[in-house]
């Protein structure tokens, strides 16, 4: 699976957790630019992300992530 594609899934499965639409995700993006991305729903975006794609992440993984493209780099190593 391609990065970009990676990515796209990834949009939706965060517009349909957070309950948001209008959401664009970039790489670059952190819990910090976006609003409803909060503690609780960070935990629900993993479990949703684990589940679509058929994966599981470490805690020692969850904690490294700073952005949304180093958890697509999780992904990646995974597929």
């Amino acid at each position: 699976m391609e990065r970009n594609e990676i990515l796209e899934k990834m949009q939706v499965l965060f517009r349909e957790t957070l309950g948001n639409d209008t959401l664009v995700l970039t790489e670059e993006t952190t819990a910090d630019d976006v609003e409803e991305w909060t503690s609780l729903t960070h935990v629900q975006l993993i479990t949703n992300v684990e589940n679509t794609f058929h994966i599981k992440f470490s805690v020692r993984e969850i904690m490294g992530w700073q952005n949304v493209g180093e958890i697509i780099d999780s992904i990646e190593r995974k597929l």
